[in-house]
């Protein structure tokens, strides 16, 4: 049985109280996953380790512990045959997001996947679902690209042809030597954990800081770009209908509405959204960006916002784009330099701090 795991401070929710980020309880067909809290809270007995979960995170915050999708991947890669199926090399197609999809589709001149196994299992209707929306963006992002192969869905119902047989008796004495003892040890706490018929609330801490502040690549993006470097650039770069995809976005900013706070920045788990030394502008590079909807959610006054359309440019020639530029001028207040939106002469500090004195003095009707 898999047991998934999560990495708290991967997840995007742990980088602010107001993220909606709602992915991996979506996808999930046996509800094992709660958002009731800040963090995801996982029962492992109602999880089937499909690993729909992983496939969908946008920071690779979850993963089982017997299925690396980058070692699938490669192994994949390097197979003669191109059918992935849940009785051969994976645990689920579920596990397949629409980025590895493209990336082995283009690598492999065509992808099957087996639903073969679908309609005898208690998840099957769902994963296919789920994975129709996939396909179907994934062969239409394949077709603005123009990679003429498309993945499809095939009942073959792969076997090994392989049998549990029973364990001979030497193979019960091989497990009393030190590693076998220390695998037997490993092998029951897992059992206890799947076995664990409760939501476990994941937390961070203090010691999560570092990393709550490392901006990340994730490694299916790092994949994609490996694998589209590999393919011919398309005759022309088109633009796509960007509710086609659900990995990346291209952003509008509205810079009557912006108030140079630099929330959006300071939380981009992969600094797609950055600034500089003087933090007098925002970029943005589209290909570093996970489609978290983070920038969004920390956005008070929704400066922000995701293009209807996205240029497939991006994706072969990928350039940081400027959102917004601010003109940066020193406060009359303290003499700090900060961002001026509209010809502010005070910062936004020394600005509260005087609508607080207004306040407690009574004159702020």
């Amino acid at each position: 049985m898999s047991l998934l795991e999560l990495a708290p401070a991967r997840c995007v929710r742990a980088l602010s109280i107001n993220s909606i980020c709602s992915h991996c309880a979506d996808v999930c067909p046996t509800n094992a996953i709660n958002l009731s809290a800040r963090l995801p809270s996982i029962n492992q007995s109602l999880c089937v380790g499909c690993a729909g979960c992983v496939a969908v995170c946008p920071s690779e915050a979850l993963g089982l512990d017997d299925f690396n999708p980058t070692e699938f991947f490669f192994s994949m890669a390097s197979d003669a045959e191109n059918v992935v199926s849940c009785q051969k090399n994976l645990p689920c197609i579920a596990a397949l997001s629409v980025e590895h999809l493209i990336s082995l589709c283009s690598l492999k001149k065509g992808l099957v996947l087996d639903t073969g196994h679908c309609n005898s299992c208690e998840i099957g209707d769902k994963v296919l679902e789920m994975m129709e929306g996939r396909i179907q963006s994934t062969n239409y992002l394949l077709e603005a690209i123009e990679i003429d192969e498309r993945v499809v869905c095939e009942k073959i119902a792969y076997s090994s042809g392989e049998t549990n047989e029973p364990k001979e008796r030497r193979d019960f004495f091989k497990t009393f030597h030190l590693r076998g003892i220390a695998k037997v040890k490993h092998d029951f706490e897992k059992e206890v954990q799947s076995t664990t018929d409760e939501f476990i609330e994941a937390h961070i801490d203090s010691s999560h800081t570092q990393e709550l502040r490392t901006k990340k690549i994730t490694d299916r993006r790092k994949l994609f770009f490996t694998a589209l470097k590999r393919v011919e650039k398309p005759s022309r770069f088109h633009v796509v209908d960007s509710s086609m995809i659900d990995f990346t976005s291209q952003k509008i900013m509205d810079e009557a509405k912006c108030t140079a706070c630099q929330m959006c920045y300071r939380v981009c788990p992969t600094a797609a959204l950055t600034s500089d030394m003087r933090n007098s502008k925002i970029d943005f590079d589209p290909f570093l960006c996970v489609k978290c909807h983070l920038c969004h959610d920390v956005c008070e006054s929704d400066a922000i916002s995701v293009s209807t359309s996205y240029n497939l440019t991006e994706w072969f020639e990928p350039k940081v784009q400027n959102l917004i530029t601010y003109t940066v001028r020193r406060c009359d207040e303290c003499d700090g330099l900060f961002s001026s939106v509209g010809g502010e002469k005070i910062c936004h500090r020394c600005q509260l701090e005087e609508e607080e004195a207004l306040e407690l003095w009574g004159l702020n009707k």
